[in-house]
């Protein structure tokens, strides 16, 4: 460790390895078997899980890219077994929220930014020089593509597939792929649910809930009523419905005809 400097209060835990001009500041945590390159700042307010890979030039806890921000007391929360490659840089939260959150098993690519006060699910792609402005929220088996920017408080569903250089500004619901300029609704994320065991009756639910949003021509209140009267409560038909009714921007439009 040549010329690295670590702070005497943080917590470093077991067989933590260290790169050479790495600076861990105080008031940081990291937890067993985590590997930090070359050229790693990781600041006050971090704290990083189990069995995580932070790559050279990576900037972990910096400052809300915020102007109502005041120096209050935030922190950025990684979970076990991140990968987090080179020059990303994720900020802290601000007093909105007080945290910016990364779940577990992550694949962060390089030169991506996750701002303050995001919230990231669980084994997430998020491509190279992605662009993720304050209080992002993805669900769970999320993958952005890379160039990809992304409006601040955008919700991105589980299990949905962002292709790239993609223009983020309404709400992306669960399960569906999304391409085209405005971005749109480009069918289901099949492969992806395919690949984690989601059975051909379960994946053809879904394609009919989503037939009558995006392809019936009707307004969003009268497809949500029709949902509820004619499929049964199943957790995908509710995680699609409840994504919905609880969208505050709005949901992207339909397929281009």
């Amino acid at each position: 460790m040549k010329n690295t400097v670590i702070d005497k209060t943080a917590i470093i835990g077991k067989n933590v390895c260290f790169g050479n001009f790495t600076t861990i500041e105080d008031d940081v945590i990291i937890g067993d078997n985590t590997w930090i390159a070359n050229n790693v700042t990781i600041l006050s307010g971090s704290r990083i899980g189990n069995n995580c890979q932070i790559h050279s030039g990576a900037i972990i806890g910096g400052i809300p890219m915020d102007l109502k921000f005041n120096d209050e007391y935030t922190l950025l929360e990684i979970g076990d077994n991140n990968i987090i490659r080179e020059n990303v840089t994720i900020n802290r939260g601000t007093s909105s929220k007080g945290i910016t959150h990364i779940g577990n098993s992550n694949l962060i690519m390089a030169n991506a930014h996750i701002g303050h006060d995001c919230f990231i699910g669980n084994n997430c792609i998020i491509g190279f020089s992605v662009g993720m402005a304050g209080e992002v929220v993805t669900g769970d088996w999320v993958n952005v593509s890379g160039l990809t920017a992304i409006h601040q408080f955008s919700k991105i569903g589980s299990h949905s597939m962002i292709s790239g250089l993609s223009r983020i500004v309404k709400d992306i619901p669960p399960y569906v792929t999304v391409a085209h300029e405005p971005l749109r609704f480009a069918g289901l994320n099949i492969v992806g649910l395919r690949r984690r065991g989601f059975s051909s009756e379960k994946i053809e639910e879904i394609k009919a809930i989503y037939r009558i949003i995006f392809q019936e021509r009707r307004n969003t209140k009268n497809a949500l009523e029709l949902i509820e009267l004619n499929f049964e409560p199943t957790f995908e038909r509710d995680e699609i419905l409840n994504f919905i009714k609880l969208s505050k921007r709005g949901i992207i439009k339909g397929i281009i005809e």
